[in-house]
């Protein structure tokens, strides 16, 4: 029998998580387990949770949404523990990929029943900077600024922040010049954003990369040369089943490290399963690193 440390991100999926762990732990304790659920009080807090927790023997059960799992997906990586997944954010993009359920009995059926499998993860280094684990995908540009946009909003519907969030940020966007290499091969493009994927879907279920996998040892890197406002108005539905890869200023390059610089008019705001990671270095400067970690989590799913 498993034991379990929930760790809950409060405000996550605008406050619903903590009600969302009430059953699934009634349900776990029901069946015998050993379950504890912490509220989180913050990334360096939680980092000593995971550590105690996996020295346990816990399985760490992530309460949040795509930038708490992500973030405790490298935390458990590096302590050498078993990662869950309970989804209750507003995108839980990597639990899509991984194909959990919401439903608080599927979920404990899972964590009780279902074997750990390893999953990769991508670790991204900018200069000057620490580096981090990252579990879905690195992103820049407009699509960054759209996470931006996602995070300042307050009363627009759930369903409607990504969309409306991704059209305003094209609405207001100006093309980057990027420096994109891939396992040392590089070309420039002038390009409204570049994402490296190791889960195909981000943005609350749109399907960016939609030959990715997260256990395949390659990242997908989607570069959107730049285009009018109209005409990346007029494709962005096709982001949500993947048929944007088609058109004819999309590219899709895989290899397991990839290398990004880019100018822009401003700072090109860089971001990582939804939280903001900075920005992008310039031209002239050295790049930010984004390498694949083959196997590096092992996560019930």
């Amino acid at each position: 029998m498993r034991s379990y440390s929930f760790l809950v991100n409060p405000a996550s999926g605008g406050g619903a998580a903590p009600d969302a762990v009430v059953p699934v732990a009634r349900l776990l304790r029901e069946a015998g387990a050993t379950v504890d659920v912490t509220y989180s009080p913050g990334p360096r807090a939680t980092d000593d949770l995971v550590t105690a927790a996996v020295a346990r023997g816990d399985v760490v059960v992530s309460v949040g949404g795509d930038g708490m799992l992500s973030h405790l997906a490298g935390a458990v990586s590096e302590a050498g523990g078993v990662l869950g997944v309970l989804p209750a954010g507003r995108g839980n993009d990597f639990a899509r990929m991984l194909g959990l359920p919401g439903e608080p009995e599927a979920i404990a059926r899972i964590l009780l029943e279902t074997p750990e499998r390893p999953v990769d993860l991508l670790r991204l280094t900018a200069p000057g900077q620490p580096s981090r684990l990252v579990a879905g995908s690195v992103y820049s540009g407009v699509d960054a600024r759209a996470a931006e946009i996602v995070d300042a909003m307050r009363w627009t519907p759930k369903k409607l922040q990504y969309p409306v969030a991704a059209v305003r940020a094209i609405l207001t966007y100006s093309p980057g010049r990027f420096r994109v290499s891939v396992d040392g091969e590089g070309r420039e493009y002038a390009a409204a954003t570049v994402v490296v994927a190791n889960s195909g879907y981000y943005g609350k279920g749109m399907h960016v990369a939609p030959d990715a996998a997260v256990d395949d040892g390659l990242l997908d890197v989607v570069v959107v040369e730049a285009a009018s406002r109209s005409a990346l108005v007029r494709s962005f539905p096709k982001i949500y089943d993947g048929s944007h890869v088609a058109l004819e200023q999309v590219h899709v390059l895989r290899g397991t490290r990839v290398e990004v610089a880019a100018d822009g008019v401003r700072p090109i705001a860089v971001g990582g399963d939804g939280e903001p990671l900075g920005t992008l270095p310039g031209l002239g400067s050295e790049p930010s690193v984004v390498e694949l970690v083959p196997g590096a989590l092992r996560v019930i799913a």
